[in-house]
């Protein structure tokens, strides 16, 4: 059996775009690709995220929130490693050792959407969308490397 490939999703707090990205990758490229998620400063889960990813099959609701800062402490090894917050934010992800490859992938915050709980259910379901079309881009465009 081949080795999956180890990929790492990092945003702020770990409570939306990094838990939706881990999920989707698992969910649709787990046989290449093994996916954690993790965040700068971890909160909880986003009920709304929650839901979201429910409504799609996904149950994201006894995931927690993790510190990147504890993986990298830790010395695990990612072939990717994947910013999903705003630009000033991932650079102050830590360096893993032993990176193939760091990329970002700039998605909204959605812990800054407003309006109503169906207003901001709406536009977490658009944000849904928009990760999991990059996560399956990502998993068909690139094989799945393996970390020495």
């Amino acid at each position: 059996m081949m080795e999956k490939t180890k990929v790492l999703f990092v945003c702020v707090h770990n409570a939306a775009r990094s838990q939706m990205a881990e999920a989707f990758m698992n969910h649709l490229c787990g046989d290449s690709y093994e996916a954690e998620s993790a965040g700068l400063e971890p909160t909880e889960v986003s009920p709304l995220v929650i839901e979201a990813m429910m409504e799609v099959g996904i149950d994201v609701s006894r995931n927690r929130s993790k510190s990147v800062f504890d993986f990298f402490k830790e010395g695990r090894l990612y072939g990717f490693v994947i910013t999903v917050c705003d630009e000033s934010n991932s650079e102050r992800c830590p360096i893993f050792p032993g990176i193939t490859a760091k990329l970002h992938w700039s998605f909204e915050d959605p812990s800054r959407f407003t309006g109503s709980d169906e207003e901001r259910l709406e536009k977490v379901r658009r944000l849904r969308g928009q990760i999991k079309d990059k996560v399956q881009a990502f998993c068909t465009e690139r094989p799945a490397i393996k970390l020495t």
